[in-house]
């Protein structure tokens, strides 16, 4: 009985181990898709897409698009970070939060004035007061009229 319950312990403490090397690892990232998705290279050569978690930034072909796409390049592109795994999406990608040494690059994206705090999907509530803090210094976006200012859940509805 002891014997049992020793390797049934023992498997249930190496189980919660491999869950957990799991849910953060390095890779280097091989491909900037837009503002808030990469491509990277995890050990074994296997290439992973990573989508942001809390952020969304403007679709390629409306205002700041582009510059969103250069901002997340300019701080990742061929660089080794670290994913933190909070979720998998519908489309199979990894919902992460990206570090580059101590930067975390999701909160940079959003504090550059990059992109905004996706609302419908934000657990990191220090989004919302850096998205606040760039409208109000006028970083990135916030310095396009209004009208170009869409959010892109709104513009992907349309």
């Amino acid at each position: 009985m002891k014997i049992t319950y020793l390797l049934l312990v023992s498997l249930l403490c190496n189980t919660c181990l491999a869950t957990q090397d799991t849910k953060t690892y390095q890779a280097k990232v091989v491909k900037i898709t837009d503002g808030d998705t990469i491509k990277v290279l995890k050990s074994g050569n296997e290439q992973v897409k990573i989508r942001l978690a809390g952020i969304d930034c403007p679709e390629k072909k409306q205002p700041w698009g582009t510059k969103a796409k250069h901002a997340i390049s300019d701080l990742v592109a061929g660089k080794t970070v670290m994913i933190e795994v909070i979720d998998i999406d519908r489309y199979q990608r990894i919902i992460g939060r990206v570090f580059l040494n101590d930067i975390n690059v999701n909160r940079a994206l959003v504090q550059g004035g990059h992109c905004w705090a996706y609302t419908r999907y934000v657990k990191d509530k220090v989004l919302f007061t850096l998205q606040r803090e760039a409208q109000a210094s006028k970083k990135g976006l916030w310095v396009l009229p209004e009208v170009e200012r869409m959010p892109p859940w709104e513009w992907r509805r349309q």
